[in-house]
């Protein structure tokens, strides 16, 4: 294809030299949020003491206690022990064998997009981040070729939408970014060769313990927009493209340029925020809120880590003029010490150090309370009960009324389950063709075959 018709297709190089401008000015949008997951990705890791640049540090223990991370841990786990399975209803009479069909082979499909993963890498972005992300796609390449559905857990650093919208469905653009191997594309893609490096944009990186090296690997962009059609109904368009040349575009897709990428008209993905922000599909997490306390309860621990171990260690002043043998005083297993001239208390002297006052001790174990108040997490929460209390029935009481705060989590992300169920019947129904038989868990016990297309929910 030379370049005049690869000018005249609605998708060219000036309209991804466009779209890489819009790019630019979502990712300066959303700087700040980029920077802040950066770093509660190394308080989540305990590295936090990488973000002080502190001249008087080096050198210098850096004690980085777990309760932040124990509290994120303990919500995981609820969030494990209340894993979602869909429920189908019908919506009119004739609907009921569709649901019943759908009840039994959702739980199938999502199993084989091995949602399981997916829902426990959500639900730990979730907690670290203040947001858990799941795309839904449909992948042409699974099943041999005959495609299915592909259900992902997306990282919230590679994705942009228009600053200042509450509902990425409201955004003009939605951009999702991946790292892809050079030589890769270049073998997927001929239209690359030469082509791959950089392009001007870079990606968010997370602080490692690895040297990842980037320096062989291009931006792949999917660019996914809206635009309306002859009738005025917004369709969904897809373009992927890398380094300004076009990969693939709906667009330019004869079967597709008129109907859109997908035909529920939204963009794949399924934001699940912990605290809602004003202004923004993102939230924040308990990292954002526990991070100052577990920071006060660290630094706490430090100091008194250094007097406790000044004070088991016996130091000493020592006067130039007392002529005392360094190296005998030193050695414990010497039981003489020298010294040259007169021995009194301004030549030599034992250095006291002073005990750990109480206050300070109970100062730390409030800000442990603190922490624990904060995020919810309190001993019942973990199992545990407080001093005197030892009726079975009051610690279940306690429990129950302690969890509230997971029971609010877990409806959020019940209903964020739901968008998703209804993103991949909607994809069913465009893409089930031929049908298809899957095994299920009949009513009385047993193994049942089932067949189903997506002519049923036509």
């Amino acid at each position: 294809m030379d370049d005049y018709e690869n000018e005249a297709l609605p998708v060219g190089e000036a309209q991804v030299a466009e779209a890489m401008q819009t790019l630019q000015r979502y990712k300066a949008g959303k700087a700040a949020l980029d920077k802040r997951l950066v770093d509660n990705e190394l308080w989540f890791r305990m590295g936090h003491w990488k973000n002080y640049q502190n001249p008087m540090m080096p050198g210098k223990a850096q004690p980085s206690s777990g309760w932040l991370f124990n509290s994120i841990a303990n919500k995981h786990a609820d969030a494990m022990d209340n894993y979602p399975e869909p429920n189908v209803l019908p919506r009119e009479a004739d609907d009921e064998d569709t649901a019943r069909a759908l009840s039994s082979v959702l739980p199938v499909v999502l199993e084989q997009a091995d949602y399981e993963q997916v829902y426990s890498d959500c639900w730990w972005r979730k907690l670290k981040q203040g947001t858990g992300v799941t795309g839904i796609f449909w992948d042409p390449a699974m099943r041999g070729g005959i495609g299915d559905i592909a259900v992902r857990s997306v990282n919230l650093l590679m994705l942009y939408w228009e600053p200042g919208v509450e509902d990425i469905q409201d955004s003009a653009n939605f951009f999702s970014l991946a790292l892809a191997d050079n030589d890769r594309l270049a073998a997927r893609w001929p239209q690359l060769e030469g082509k791959e490096g950089s392009s001007g944009i870079t990606v968010g990186q997370y602080v490692s313990d690895q040297n990842i090296d980037t320096s062989e690997k291009s931006v792949v962009v999917d660019w996914y927009y809206k635009r309306p059609d002859e009738t005025g109904r917004m369709v969904l368009h897809y373009c992927k493209f890398c380094n300004g040349v076009v990969l693939y575009a709906s667009e330019n897709d004869p079967q597709m340029a008129e109907t859109g990428f997908y035909d529920h008209g939204k963009y794949p993905f399924v934001f699940d925020p912990l605290f809602v922000e004003e202004n923004s599909p993102a939230g924040f997490g308990y990292i954002d809120v526990m991070k100052d306390t577990q920071d006060a309860i660290d630094r706490m621990t430090q100091a008194m880590d250094e007097n406790t171990l000044a004070a088991a260690k016996k130091r000493y002043l020592i006067s130039d003029t007392a002529g005392v043998n360094e190296d005998e005083l030193l050695d414990t297993a010497k039981d003489v010490v020298h010294l040259v001239g007169r021995l009194d208390e301004r030549g030599f002297m034992e250095l006291e150090t002073a005990p750990l006052p109480s206050n300070t001790i109970a100062y730390q174990q409030n800000r442990v309370a603190e922490l624990k108040e904060i995020s919810g997490n309190r001993d019942v929460n973990q199992g545990g009960a407080t001093s005197g209390l030892t009726a079975a029935s009051a610690i279940a009481a306690l429990q129950e009324a302690g969890s509230k705060l997971s029971r609010d989590m877990l409806k959020s992300s019940y209903r964020s389950f739901a968008k998703e169920c209804y993103f991949i019947i909607d994809l069913m129904r465009q893409f089930y063709d031929e049908e298809r038989v899957y095994r299920i868990t009949g009513q009385q016990g047993g193994t049942e075959y089932r067949e189903f297309s997506g002519q049923m929910l036509r």
